[in-house]
């Protein structure tokens, strides 16, 4: 499930590269739940729970059997 996972990532990467971000795989658990990491201009942006919820998850719950939620990586902050 994994390979297929970030082969479907592949696809959706220059969609959101075109605005200035980028998805990465982090890892998939045993219940099916995809961990993203959000990076560059979507890292902070004010759509990145649309493009997190209506983008990214909706494409990989049709494209792969067995995924069930996709879920962004919890970061710790350092200040």
């Amino acid at each position: 499930m994994k390979e297929k996972i970030i082969e479907v990532l592949e696809k959706i990467r220059p969609y959101i590269q075109r605005d200035g971000g980028d998805v990465e795989f982090v890892s998939v658990d045993e219940h099916g739940v995809v961990t993203v990491r959000m990076l560059g201009a979507c890292a902070d942006c004010l759509s990145l729970d649309a493009t997190l919820s209506d983008g990214i998850e909706a494409i990989l719950l049709e494209e792969v059997e067995g995924v069930t939620a996709v879920r962004l990586e919890e970061t710790q902050q350092l200040f």
